[in-house]
């Protein structure tokens, strides 16, 4: 666990210094959410509506936006093969530079989120909603990333690859968010969406390391 802990706290640092992280992704959020009134109009109860669907196009996109750094700067210092040829199970170290990533680029979407919400007209409890949503299902973004990560980390010009691969995995996790807080917003049945976010993310927590892992030893070969 030491050695797990060294290398979430290493890859937290990558996460921040290289590529962008917390502060580019949140700043790609906060322009999203800011330009999206100005295409709604004045309506404010559209907005509203529509308040859950733009915050979480948001963190999608702006996950998606520091994706490709998850692996590209272990492989381009070399470290990446020192991962592959450890004894540390390649499984682990990929779900381990996964969290970090997240704690490095998803957490802080969602400590924005009680702040972006009041320029979508949404009050504290449709903002704590949607806060909870996104808590649940943007690790499953990551973790689902990571597949395409690790298939474009050796491929030159993979940032096309990697939206292609990502967006199609994503679109569940997308739907069943913008359910679950539409639900909690409308007092609508909140459980059933929420519990299937939440399943989509266990899946993506125990398919996306292996399928990370296996996509590194094939390409790295």
């Amino acid at each position: 666990m030491t050695a797990q802990a060294a290398l979430i706290r290493r890859d937290i640092r990558i996460a921040v210094r290289v590529g962008g992280g917390a502060l580019i992704g949140v700043l790609f959020f906060l322009t999203v959410v800011v330009l999206m009134p100005f295409a709604v109009g004045p309506d404010l109860a559209l907005l509203t509506r529509l308040g859950p669907a733009i915050l979480w196009l948001g963190a999608l996109l702006a996950s998606l936006l520091t994706l490709d750094r998850l692996f590209m700067a272990d492989h381009e210092d070399g470290s990446l093969d020192l991962i592959v040829m450890s004894r540390t199970p390649l499984e682990l170290a990929c779900a381990t530079k996964a969290l970090a990533h997240w704690m490095a680029a998803g957490l802080p979407l969602i400590v924005a989120t009680p702040v972006l919400g009041l320029l979508l007209n949404l009050d504290t409890r449709s903002t704590a909603a949607v806060a909870l949503t996104l808590l649940a299902g943007t690790p499953s973004l990551t973790f689902t990333g990571m597949i395409g990560a690790a298939l474009a980390v050796t491929l030159h010009r993979g940032g096309l690859l990697l939206a292609v691969l990502v967006l199609p995995l994503s679109i569940p996790v997308l739907i069943f968010g913008v359910a679950a807080s539409q639900a909690a917003i409308s007092g609508l049945s909140f459980g059933a969406p929420f519990s299937i976010l939440c399943a989509l993310s266990l899946v993506s927590f125990v398919v996306g390391p292996f399928a990370a892992a296996a996509s590194l030893r094939h390409g790295l070969d």
